[in-house]
């Protein structure tokens, strides 16, 4: 099966479909009969004999909201949105303090949206950020790796040490 991309779509029911009415009707009487989705099991059937797979809760909620919309004539539009996150929540995921994610925002290295008086980052600008950091981090733990050996002045290490932090600083500086 080949890959499909992901885009926002709208569907328009046609008058002429009573599927749509069939498929209404069963989810509305197996919901009366045996309660609200939670506690049931909705299954997608393929082509093949035991071809088939449980639908999860969410997308059983979808599906449903979507077929009562287009019973009653309205058309569905299937809109994406990445996951938002708010200041404490991408300070937790970072392992920082919210006044730094705050900061991160203002001086542009991570983006973020304003609702109301609230930031809103988008979940993968967190995530890219965090690995760009981590990459960053382990560069300068490279950089400031010395081979040991046995043989040498302690001084000497210790002098070569200083003066790769330094460097590492200066980079971290300019």
């Amino acid at each position: 099966m080949a890959a499909r991309s992901v885009v926002a779509e709208t569907y328009v029911p046609h008058e002429s479909d009573s599927a749509l009415a069939d498929v209404r009707s069963f989810m509305a009487a197996h919901e009366s009969k045996h309660g609200s989705a939670p506690n049931s099991r909705f299954l997608l059937v393929g082509d093949s004999e035991g071809d088939q797979v449980e639908l999860p809760e969410t997308l059983y909620l979808v599906l449903r909201q979507a077929v009562d919309a287009m019973a009653a004539g309205k058309a569905v539009t299937i809109s994406l949105q990445e996951p938002q996150l708010t200041t404490q929540q991408a300070a937790d995921l970072l392992g920082v303090s919210r006044p730094t994610v705050v900061r991160l925002v203002e001086s542009g290295e991570l983006s973020a949206e304003r609702v109301g008086s609230r930031r809103r980052l988008a979940l993968g600008d967190v995530l890219a950020y965090r690995e760009k950091r981590r990459r960053r981090q382990y560069a300068m733990l490279e950089a400031t790796s010395v081979d040991l050996d046995d043989e040498e002045n302690p001084e000497l290490m210790i002098e070569r040490l200083r003066e790769a932090r330094k460097a590492v600083a200066g980079k971290r500086d300019a």
